[in-house]
């Protein structure tokens, strides 16, 4: 059977992650408050951040960065969490 949780994404009710998707508390509180389908959406914000910001995900100031979205994201707390300023989807007309 299926975990669900309340996700503060989807702000609903939804199957749940099997483990915490990042490490210590941050990854804990993810855990028990994003469904699945929360964390699928922040993973298609997290590769938009990362491209546009030129961001590597081996460099500590590049993490605390992503940290810091990841928060706005699915908590909104702080800051970031919007779409990178000046984002255009592909295809989109400039």
């Amino acid at each position: 059977m299926s975990r669900i949780v309340s996700c503060v994404v989807l702000k609903r009710e939804a199957e749940g992650l099997e483990s915490a998707p990042h490490p210590g508390s941050l990854g804990e509180r993810i855990y028990e408050n994003v469904s699945e389908e929360g964390w699928k959406q922040w993973l298609e914000r997290l590769t938009m951040i990362i491209n546009e910001n030129g961001l590597n995900t081996a460099d500590p100031a590049s993490i605390e960065v992503i940290e810091q979205h990841m928060l706005g994201f699915l908590f909104g707390e702080g800051d970031h969490g919007d779409v990178p300023q000046g984002f255009k989807p592909p295809g989109a007309k400039k």
